[in-house]
């Protein structure tokens, strides 16, 4: 094994651990992948992240085919058609965050409630229906929900974060977390105030060129 590989598999541990220390996530229920050579490298099913080797990491073919001791993520499919898809994407970041998932449950898209929203690359974090997970159904619905987008919500189930490598992917899926709290929290005071769909392409505007939060991540 190459030492960057061994490195990236580490990294990908790390940031499961990281999901779980941040509140992102809980149990062995999120998944998390990186783009690796001519296919990507992915969190087993169903093991506890605390004990997870780097060697236990599974590397799973554009074709669907995996290598490793272990069973890939139920999820790898959606992970596999978005690395396939979206030539931007390098890591994916999958969890059930508290809020995020609230809001899923209801199937409620997250608004221009705050500027950050378009640290995920448009006006909304939209909301993905619902399908079984593990499903080709799943898979297309979080390509259509993320399409000009860097994350999604999934009907009630969680979130899909994606970056240009695992900790923008990280930090985006803990930003959202943040923004559907607030969403959240807004409701209970009141109307929130949906910013303008032109003031939202002045904010992405500015995201594209590198200014703001985004840029420093």
């Amino acid at each position: 094994m190459q030492d960057s590989e061994y490195s990236l598999r580490k990294e990908i541990i790390s940031t499961c651990l990281a999901m779980e220390r941040k509140g992102i996530n809980q149990g062995t229920s999120g998944n998390v992948s990186a783009r690796w050579q001519d296919g990507l490298l992915i969190t087993p099913s169903g093991l506890d992240y605390d004990t997870l080797a780097p060697d236990e990491i599974i590397y799973l073919e554009m074709d669907g085919t995996p290598h490793g001791p272990h069973s890939p993520s139920s999820e790898w499919r959606f992970h596999r058609d978005i690395m396939r898809e979206r030539s931007d994407v390098h890591a994916i970041a999958h969890a059930h965050p508290v809020y995020c998932t609230a809001h899923a449950i209801v199937g409620k898209d997250i608004p221009a409630v705050h500027y950050m929203i378009a640290a995920a690359g448009g006006s909304t974090i939209r909301c993905a229906p619902y399908a079984t997970f593990g499903t080709d159904e799943l898979s297309r619905a979080a390509l259509v929900a993320l399409e000009g987008r860097l994350a999604c919500l999934l009907a009630n189930h969680g979130l899909i974060s994606c970056g240009p490598n695992l900790r923008k992917a990280l930090w985006l899926a803990n930003e959202v977390e943040v923004l559907a709290k607030q969403y959240y929290l807004s409701l209970q005071i009141g109307k929130p105030v949906v910013l303008s769909s032109e003031e939202m392409d002045v904010v992405i505007g500015k995201f594209k060129t590198g200014y703001g939060p985004k840029a420093k991540v």
